[in-house]
C-alpha cells in the first residue's frame, strides 16, 4: 500500500522500508507498536501537533519512549507556550488519525522539529500515515522531506 508520505518519498527519490504489524485501537501507542515491529522504542518515533492559542501549528517527533517537554517545544518554536491539540482535531487538520499521523504529507505544512536524539540511528522509523504500518527512513532525509531541524524536545 503507498500511502501519501511514501509517494512523497517516492518523488524525491529518498530511500526507506517500511513494516506492518497488527493494528489493536488499544496499542497504538509507539511502545506497542514498537513491540510490534521488533525495533527499539527510542528508534520508533511518534509525531505530535501542537497549537500555540493564537493560530499557529507546529509538529513534534519524539522518541516513542518520551514526552514531549512543552516549555523546550515552545522555546524551539519561537513562542510562549504551547499545548497539544484537541485529539477531536487532529484529522481535520492533518488528514491523518490518531496511531497513524505522518509527519509527512500533512493538509498542510507546519514549523516541524525532530527531537536531536534521532541523530544517534542511522534510521528511524515514523509513521507513513496509517496505522498498521511504520517506515524506516534516516533522520537528515526525514528532515530535507519535511523541513525539520533538530532540536532538544524532550
Amino acid at each position: 500500500m503507498k500511502t501519501n508520505a511514501l509517494r512523497i518519498l517516492d518523488a524525491a527519490e529518498v530511500v526507506y522500508t517500511t513494516r506492518e504489524y497488527p493494528v489493536n485501537e488499544d496499542e497504538l501507542d509507539a511502545i506497542s507498536v514498537a513491540r510490534k515491529i521488533e525495533a527499539d522504542p527510542e528508534q520508533v518515533f511518534k509525531t505530535l501537533v501542537t497549537h500555540d492559542g493564537s493560530g499557529n501549528h507546529f509538529v513534534f517527533i519524539i522518541p516513542g519512549n518520551c514526552e514531549l517537554h512543552l516549555k523546550k517545544a515552545a522555546a524551539a518554536a519561537g513562542t510562549k507556550k504551547i499545548d497539544m491539540i484537541p485529539l477531536k482535531d487532529l484529522t481535520a487538520l492533518t488528514g491523518y488519525q490518531r496511531g497513524g499521523c505522518s509527519p509527512i504529507g500533512m493538509k498542510k505544512t507546519f514549523p516541524t522539529f525532530l527531537d536531536e536524539t534521532a541523530q544517534l540511528f542511522s534510521t528511524i522509523f515514523v509513521s507513513p500515515g496509517v496505522r498498521g504500518m511504520q517506515m524506516e527512513i534516516a533522520p537528515d532525509d526525514l528532515c530535507r522531506v519535511t523541513g525539520a531541524e533538530y532540536r532538544d524536545i524532550i
